[in-house]
């Protein structure tokens, strides 16, 4: 009686932390109460009866909040009143005793609900309220991210077992997968041969088979002879008999649970055994599943082609066949997908709502002149994607577009037309680079676009015939000294700035432009969405220009940059041979620091890349301090060599990346962050220690330091892992040059976490989805774009569960990528 109160109150105080939401139990406070009430634990006349029926038709969940808390508060006043006793708690707070198995039919949930034992309450429950959970368990679940029923619902098994046919002893066939029915002849635990192990023979009608289990002499202390039980599991060969080696095995008695069926398979760690994690999601999937809150409204359902939540909850764990395993993992697949992609087309129409841009035009006389300024002719993929950016930004809504291409693809051009288009217009125009040696690099760029070439580089003002007056270009980063600093500010300020160009500072709160019109971001990945937000803040809704030499694949452009449109430079300047790729042995080390002499010594510079900053002993692989260290002394020790790395202060890394660009240095040795670097065409070879170690678009990134002149150049892939898989991934770099094949196998092997390397790139954390899949996601985005055009602000009651599911997920990905 007193365990059965205690719960009850437990009940009232969570959902007095949750505000009094509705939210302390599933199907809401007036049915948990109603079963409550029901049984005897609360007397006929007692005050806390009288309390519930004082509530409206339309119960608890009718009333305001404030008015709830009232009623909560009713409710633990009268709970403090004497009761009268009562021979047993009510159903739902009873600790199920055992019961003698009864055979159930087959996909029976009864027979499982019967023999549950277990406390939890709540989705909230810790799993250590299910029987059988000891601490230790506790927390090796915890290492799998499981800490509650919630979690443990959402462990989807990665794969299935097929125990479903079921053959005589006589039919079994040597490799495969089967289940076998069977009596115990014989069974015990001991060493078999030199190793513990427990063992059985098992026999039918039509003969006998031998069951080990290796390094398990618990199973033969299960077994006696005389029992029926069954077995599944992969059938060999020993000696000319066949046997079973570490099956899984079950009485008859009861419902399936680990053989006879399609059995799933959990993610695991040391120590925790799936048999343990199957019954508990068993339990947890029949004692919640039917309380999960649906938060895909039926039409939804029916477009969609998808499960209600709790059958499809069913059939991922207790499955009736593949097919409606995979229907069952669909459906959560792709609510997690539609989640996403109302936030991403919401996001657009935000932007796009937030207010009248500026139309921006760019006169054909100015674009005709700077273009015959330039010393190249301009690219089909540079022409088509200036005329996309000049449409966009010559229309009121703010234009939003991602701009991608390789290195050296000619991303900086199409800026400077779009930015020319600003100042043609009379609205100034800003450039934000992740580092002062990238904005720097952009400046120098873009006064030698501007200049001609001419000596009045670095003077900031340029005359050119094409534009009607003075243009200046100010560099604003955070390395200038006060009285710099100050005067570019004010230059920005007072709008005599035409373009500006600088790292984070342009977001500092003391800096203000005149009138803004178009925001350029280089390098999307690396700064946060909040940084992004702030820079577009600075003007009254500017259009925005995001560039990425990043290929993003398509699913990723449906996703984390769905709110962007796209413009891929898939074409080259003429004139600049692909690189020419190689993978090395280790052995072959001496081979290549003789190339890079020759290529040294014939006037050329050099990369040499590490996966590490420092040797560790938990990780096989060249560090670059070390190796920097070791190659001074005993390989290039007459040769100029430089190190850069992650660590290291900012002023120290311009430092080293200005030597190199200037030619100070002959070798440059460096960690993963020249991956967003300067330009040196100079520099021809590149040498990648531990190839395998990076992944395939990083390494396509890399190999385009290389890619900046007419010069032939080279890269080299040394790897010490032998594994087939990183031998593949390193023959595909060998012979592929096309980014985005590579960036759609780097996602499929690693996943978009690993990808992009940095949660600033505000992934979100997919369960159950995957960024492989284009058609779910173009199922979603086509939904998603549907349900926004109905109910913009999902006010509707039928979406309200759905919305606050986006609001949920959207607030954790600006929080982890801010």
């Amino acid at each position: 009686m007193t365990e059965a109160l205690q719960r009850l109150r437990k009940v009232l105080a969570l959902e007095r932390s949750r505000k009094f939401a509705d939210t302390a139990v599933i199907g809401g406070l007036d049915a948990y109460l109603q079963r409550v009430v029901s049984g005897p634990l609360i007397p006929a006349d007692h005050r806390f009866r009288r309390v519930l029926s004082s509530l409206p038709s339309g119960g608890y969940r009718a009333l305001h909040p404030v008015q709830r808390k009232r009623v909560v508060e009713e409710l633990e006043l009268a709970l403090e009143e004497p009761m009268a006793d009562a021979s047993s708690p009510p159903l739902e707070t009873q600790e199920s005793k055992p019961t003698p198995a009864v055979r159930q039919p087959r996909g029976s949930r009864e027979g499982v609900r019967a023999r549950s034992a277990t406390a939890a309450e709540t989705l909230d429950s810790p799993v250590g309220a299910f029987k059988g959970v000891s601490r230790g368990y506790a927390a090796k679940l915890k290492k799998l991210g499981v800490e509650n029923v919630r979690d443990l619902l959402w462990l989807f098994p990665f794969r299935y077992n097929d125990f479903s046919q079921v053959r005589p002893v006589a039919r079994l066939a040597v490799g495969e997968e089967q289940t076998v029915l069977g009596e115990v002849w014989s069974a015990g635990a001991g060493l078999v041969g030199r190793r513990k192990a427990s063992e059985a023979v098992i026999g039918d009608e039509t003969g006998t088979l031998r069951v080990v289990w290796w390094g398990n002499t618990y199973v033969g202390r299960q077994l006696r002879a005389g029992m029926k039980i069954a077995l599944s599991g992969k059938v060999t060969a020993f000696r000319g008999r066949m046997q079973m080696e570490n099956p899984e095995w079950e009485t008859l008695e009861g419902d399936s649970l680990h053989t006879r069926r399609l059995v799933p398979v959990y993610p695991g760690t040391e120590g925790l055994p799936q048999r343990l994690v199957r019954r508990l999601t068993r339990e947890a999937v029949e004692t919640f599943a039917d309380g999960l809150e649906e938060t895909l409204p039926e039409d939804v359902r029916r477009r969609l082609g998808v499960l209600p939540a709790a059958q499809a909850m069913r059939q991922v764990h207790v499955p009736d066949s593949q097919r409606q395993a995979d229907e069952g993992r669909r459906r959560f697949a792709l609510e997690e997908l539609l989640h996403i992609e109302l936030g991403v087309v919401r996001r657009r129409k935000e932007w796009q709502a937030a207010g009248a841009a500026q139309e921006l035009a760019l006169p054909e006389a100015v674009r005709n002149g700077f273009a015959r300024s330039l010393p190249f002719a301009l690219t089909g993929a540079q022409r088509r994607a200036v005329d996309e950016v000049l449409r966009d930004i010559g229309r009121n809504v703010p234009m939003s577009r991602l701009l991608e291409g390789d290195v050296g693809s000619g991303k900086t051009v199409v800026a400077a037309m779009a930015l020319l288009a600003a100042v043609a217009s009379g609205y100034q125009g800003a450039i934000m680079a992740p580092t002062e040696v990238l904005a720097e690099q952009h400046y120098r760029t873009f006064c030698g676009l501007l200049s001609g070439g001419q000596d009045e580089l670095w003077r900031g003002v340029f005359s050119p015939d094409y534009l009607e007056g003075p243009l200046r270009v100010t560099l604003l980063r955070g390395g200038l000294k006060a009285a710099d600093k100050a005067a570019a500010q004010d230059s920005i300020a007072r709008g005599e700035t035409g373009i500006a160009i600088g790292t984070q500072a342009l977001i500092q709160e003391d800096v203000s432009f005149d009138r803004l019109g178009l925001v350029v971001v280089d390098e999307q990945h690396r700064f946060g969405v909040e940084q992004r937000a702030a820079l577009r803040q600075k003007g009254a809704s500017p259009h925005v220009l995001v560039m990425t030499a990043t290929p993003i694949p398509r699913t990723l452009a449906l996703t984390v940059y769905g709110d962007l449109d796209i413009t891929v430079l898939d074409e080259m300047p003429p004139g600049r041979p692909p690189v020419k790729t190689h993978r090395l042995r280790p052995d072959q080390r001496e081979q290549a620091y003789d190339f890079l002499r020759k290529r040294i010594g014939a006037g050329r510079q050099a990369y040499i890349i590490c996966p590490l900053v420092e040797e560790s002993e938990a990780v096989a692989a060249r560090a670059a301090v070390q190796e920097y260290e070791r190659l001074c002394t005993d390989v290039f020790a007459d040769t100029r060599l430089g190190l850069l790395h992650g660590r290291m202060a900012p002023g120290e890394k311009d430092e080293v990346m200005r030597a190199f660009r200037d030619g100070g240095l002959d070798v440059l040795v460096s960690t993963a962050v020249v991956e967003v670097g300067i330009d040196v065409p100079n520099a021809t070879v590149m040498l990648v220690e531990g190839a395998d170690r990076f992944g395939l678009a990083q390494l396509h990134q890399f190999r385009g330091r290389v890619r900046r002149s007419s010069e032939q150049a080279y890269c080299l892939l040394l790897s010490e892992n032998p594994s087939e898989e990183a031998q593949e991934r390193l023959r595909i770099m060998e012979t592929t040059h096309d980014g985005f094949r590579l960036a759609e196998e780097d996602l499929r092997i690693r996943g978009p976490g690993e990808y992009f390397g940095t949660r600033q790139s505000g992934l979100p954390d997919l369960k159950v989805a995957r960024l492989t899949d284009v058609a779910l996601i173009e199922q979603a985005r086509t939904e998603a774009t549907r349900l926004l055009e109905a109910d913009p602000e999902l006010k509707r009651r039928e979406h309200r569960a759905l919305a606050a599911r986006v609001e949920e997920l959207w607030g954790r990905i600006t929080a982890e990528a801010s």
